[in-house]
């Protein structure tokens, strides 16, 4: 096996662990602690969001001197552990802490995003964010169709044994790629050391197109995710159908665009044709497709996910491929630990809104919001995003890049 395949798998079931619990956090709070707040499960979404943002960036650092596939042996059997041991949680506080502390190591995970496009050629890097985004959307498909049968078949417990498995999976692999040699060193060596002081010198003025994307990022993610921690109920009042398989089903539906959408793309680019950029297109089709989620009516709902769907997937893509044309490969863990961190301060935003939008207005109105942030965001596209590429390089220009995927160089 390849190492992009291997790294891709573990980004599957990351996502797929990750996702197992996220729609259905109402219920898991009302079946194992009574919890019946809406406020409190914002909040807990948001807590997440706070515990990655403010890890995220210091994994980075650890990164620049260990190896990331080193890295994530610990971390993941530290993140699988603390999931293990919040499945003992007697009180609802004590769950807070042990699965802040999972998600705190989790995080680790989302620097194999960067070390895969560290080790790809910029000229690649669109078709490669489509596929991992499409991972990420598959992963939440399944994740989310799984997460609500397995709650729903045996209860909050195995929820959770669930995301542990999902932890130890990753650490496996990781184990398994560093044993057999089948991973890339981008961290050791007098040319990575180089590397590194260099983008330890760099100043405010040669992060400003970063901090800019990173703005764009943060109010695009707080309008996707504001319609997300409530969602499943949403779909539960409006229908009158309680079962969690067919919510988490519903709340698929845009992962299933996703793929459909790649595979459009990869025919349109075997075929010699041109992808236009239609970023603002994009966002106002995603804000129709949230304003018919709105209307109270299963099926325009299901055909709002579809319209959401396919412009979520097309703007991810392209604020992605902005962010590792910016940026250079040496910067390529920090430049993408910024973003995270604005894109999850996105999402924080967007919880503690939610549940204190639903307590105070009720399911419909944050879809309302939702598509006047993504009107929102299409103006700040426009206004400043369109700056120079740092670091970028000229067309026709062969960049350079570590050993291909295909031929990993081996540890010795």
């Amino acid at each position: 096996m390849h190492l992009r395949v291997h790294i891709i798998t573990m980004t599957v079931l990351a996502v797929i662990s990750d996702a197992i619990l996220i729609p259905f956090y109402p219920q898991f709070f009302s079946a194992r602690y009574g919890i019946e707040s809406p406020v409190h499960v914002g909040a807990y979404v948001a807590a997440i969001s706070i515990a990655v943002m403010c890890t995220l960036p210091f994994w980075a650092r650890v990164a620049r001197r260990v190896e990331p596939v080193h890295l994530l042996v610990y971390t993941q059997f530290a993140a699988g552990t603390f999931s293990l041991l919040s499945d003992w949680a007697p009180t609802v506080e004590t769950y807070w802490v042990l699965s802040m502390l999972m998600f705190m190591c989790k995080s680790s995970y989302l620097l194999m995003y960067p070390y895969l496009m560290r080790l790809t050629p910029k000229e690649q890097h669109a078709a490669t964010i489509g596929i991992l985004s499409v991972v990420v959307h598959f992963g939440a498909i399944f994740g989310a169709v799984v997460g609500g049968f397995v709650l729903q078949t045996w209860g909050p417990r195995a929820s959770i044994l669930a995301m542990a498995a999902g932890d130890y999976f990753q650490m496996v692999v990781c184990l398994y790629l560093i044993l057999s040699g089948k991973f890339v060193r981008v961290n050791t060596g007098e040319h990575a050391q180089t590397e590194a002081a260099e983008a330890r010198r760099d100043g405010l003025l040669t992060r400003l197109p970063i901090l800019k994307l990173a703005l764009v990022m943060l109010m695009f993610d707080f309008s996707a995710y504001l319609i997300r921690p409530f969602f499943a109920l949403y779909w539960q009042a409006v229908t009158g159908n309680d079962s969690e398989l067919v919510s988490g089903m519903a709340f698929a539906i845009p992962g299933v665009v996703a793929i459909v959408a790649l595979r459009l793309h990869a025919w349109i680019r075997a075929r010699g044709g041109h992808l236009p950029d239609h970023t603002v297109g994009n966002l106002l089709l995603g804000a129709a497709g949230l304003l018919l989620h709105a209307a109270s009516d299963p099926v325009l709902i299901v055909l709002g996910r579809v319209l959401y769907g396919w412009a979520f997937f097309q703007i991810i893509v392209k604020l992605e491929v902005n962010l590792f044309r910016l940026s250079t490969p040496q910067r390529y863990a920090n430049d993408y630990a910024i973003t995270n961190f604005f894109q999850n301060l996105g999402v924080l935003l967007s919880s503690f809104a939610a549940g204190a939008i639903v307590k105070q207005h009720g399911l419909h109105v944050p879809f309302w919001l939702a598509a006047a942030g993504f009107v929102l965001t299409a103006l700040l596209d426009r206004l400043i995003l369109k700056v120079p590429s740092a670091g970028h390089i000229a067309p026709g220009t062969q960049p350079a890049h570590p050993p291909p995927l295909e031929e990993p160089a081996h540890v010795h």
